[in-house]
């Protein structure tokens, strides 16, 4: 008689667990996985000729519009802060905004995009900056409401009012 071939050995779950792991945790730390859109891209290429404009290893842009006093707190990853911001797409339109509501919000940098976490901890109490964050370091791929797009470069106005509320 003859005898079939035995199945081939089935992967085991053992050889997928790193990369599930690796997955899980990129979503879990909200990596984004679409990259800036050629708009976003073009933008941030003329925003970071801008007079005062640094650009860090992460492609954060920011702009210093106002400096706090000089040996004021930064805060740490996870001090809450009193701010006040205004985040509007590349072509100006303003999505949100603590100033139109006219109250502070309070949280702490790990709190928020990862674009903001970075600014945050290098400013100190008093500053206001311009941020200009690509999509990678924001909301990445993600659709947050109607004006907040997949891939989408976004810029902000954010107040460090207080470190450690």
């Amino acid at each position: 008689s003859i005898t079939p071939d035995p199945a081939p050995p089935r992967p085991t779950m053992a050889r997928y667990t790193p990369l599930l792991l690796a997955a899980l945790l990129a979503v879990a730390a909200g990596v984004a996985f679409a990259g800036t859109t050629p708009e976003g891209k073009a933008f941030l290429e003329a925003n970071k000729l801008k007079e005062g404009v640094t650009v860090t290893k992460s492609g954060l842009q920011y702009r210093v519009l106002m400096s706090g006093k000089e040996g004021a707190p930064s805060p740490k990853a996870s001090t809450p802060c009193s701010c006040h911001y205004r985040g509007t797409t590349i072509d100006g339109k303003e999505f949100d905004s603590s100033y139109s509501r006219g109250q502070p919000t309070t949280f702490a940098p790990n709190q928020v995009i990862a674009g903001w976490t970075e600014a945050m901890q290098i400013m100190k109490e008093g500053d206001k900056w311009e941020l200009t964050i690509p999509s990678e370091i924001a909301y990445g791929d993600r659709q947050m409401g109607s004006d907040i797009t997949p891939g989408a470069v976004l810029v902000f106005t954010l107040e460090i009012l207080k470190v450690g509320v």
